[in-house]
C-alpha cells in the first residue's frame, strides 16, 4: 500500500495522530479551552500548543537528526529531512465548536513533500500519503480505502469549494473568483483542509484558498496528487511553496488557473 522508503515514517505519523487526537479531542469543545490571540490576531488554544508540543516530543525521540517546522513554536534541526506540522488546521472552528479541524503532518526529503497525513478526529476522518503510494483514507493503515479524485472534465459540472471572500479582495481577484464561482455547477465553502481532502475523494472538483502558510499547504499536498489531482498555487507553481492554493482534479486545472490569474504558468 505504500512506497517502502518512507514505510516507517508513515506508521510514526500515525502513531503520531493518533496520540494527538487524543489531546485535541479532550478538549475540543472544553468549557476551560484557553484562547489567546497570535500578534497576526489569529487565535491560537492550548490545544494547539499541547498538540504541536506532543508531536515535537515524539520526532524528537524517533527521528532526532530531521528538522521540524510548526505554527506554533520555533524551527528545530537542519538536515534534508523535515517535518512540516499544523497541529490544529481550523482553529476558528475548533473554538467555535465547528468539527471540521485537523492535526496537519508532512515530511519533506530535500524540497518534495513525500508524505502527508491529515487526523479529523472530530469527523472521524483520517486520510494520507507517501509518494509513490496512493491516497488512502480510513481509520488505520490496517483499515484503510484508496481514493481518487473525479473524472468531472467541465466547470459548468463541476463542485467548487471555497474560502471566505474577503481574501480574495485583498489581492485584488474577488471579481476573478466570483467569475469562476458563476462558471460552476455548484459553490460551497467546506473550509480548510477539508476542501482539499474533498477533492483527493473526488466529491469535489476544484478547491482554492488565497492565503496560506507552508504548514497550511504540506500534508495536503502528496494527498492531493497521489490522488490524482494537482496542488498549484493561484500563480500556477506546484506544491505548497508560492502563498495559496488551487487543488483540481487535474482535469480542470489550467482552465481554473486562467481565470484567477491569467498570467499563471502553463
Amino acid at each position: 500500500m505504500t512506497a517502502a522508503r518512507y514505510d516507517d515514517d508513515l506508521r510514526l505519523a500515525h502513531v503520531i495522530a493518533d496520540q494527538v487526537d487524543a489531546i485535541t479531542m479532550a478538549r475540543f469543545q472544553a468549557l476551560d479551552l484557553m484562547v489567546e490571540s497570535k500578534p497576526d490576531l489569529s487565535p491560537v488554544t492550548d490545544a494547539d500548543r499541547a498538540a504541536e508540543q506532543k508531536i515535537r516530543e515524539q520526532l524528537a525521540r524517533a527521528r532526532p537528526r530531521d528538522a521540524v517546522h510548526g505554527e506554533e513554536m520555533a524551527d528545530t534541526g537542519s538536515g534534508p529531512r523535515r517535518w512540516v506540522i499544523d497541529p490544529i488546521d481550523g482553529t476558528k472552528n475548533f473554538v467555535r465548536g465547528v468539527p471540521v479541524w485537523a492535526t496537519l503532518i508532512a515530511l519533506m526529503d530535500g524540497p518534495d513533500v513525500v508524505l502527508g497525513l491529515v487526523s479529523a478526529p472530530a469527523l472521524h476522518r483520517r486520510w494520507w500519503a507517501a509518494s509513490g503510494s496512493g491516497a488512502w483514507t480510513g481509520r488505520s493503515l490496517s483499515q484503510a480505502t484508496a481514493i481518487h479524485v473525479s473524472g468531472v472534465d467541465r466547470l459548468q459540472d463541476a463542485s467548487l469549494s471555497l474560502s471566505s471572500l474577503t481574501g480574495w479582495e485583498k489581492q485584488g481577484r474577488l471579481d476573478a473568483i466570483l467569475d469562476l464561482t458563476r462558471r460552476v455547477w455548484r459553490t460551497r465553502g467546506y473550509g480548510d483542509f477539508w476542501s482539499h481532502m474533498l477533492v483527493a475523494e473526488g466529491a469535489v472538483d476544484v478547491a482554492a484558498e488565497p492565503e496560506l502558510e507552508l504548514y497550511d499547504m504540506a500534508a495536503l499536498v502528496p494527498i492531493v496528487t497521489e490522488a490524482g489531482g494537482r496542488f498549484t498555487s493561484v500563480r500556477g507553481a506546484p506544491g505548497p511553496f508560492d502563498g495559496s492554493a488551487v487543488v483540481t482534479n487535474g482535469l480542470l486545472h489550467q482552465e481554473v488557473l486562467e481565470l484567477l490569474d491569467p498570467t499563471s504558468a502553463q
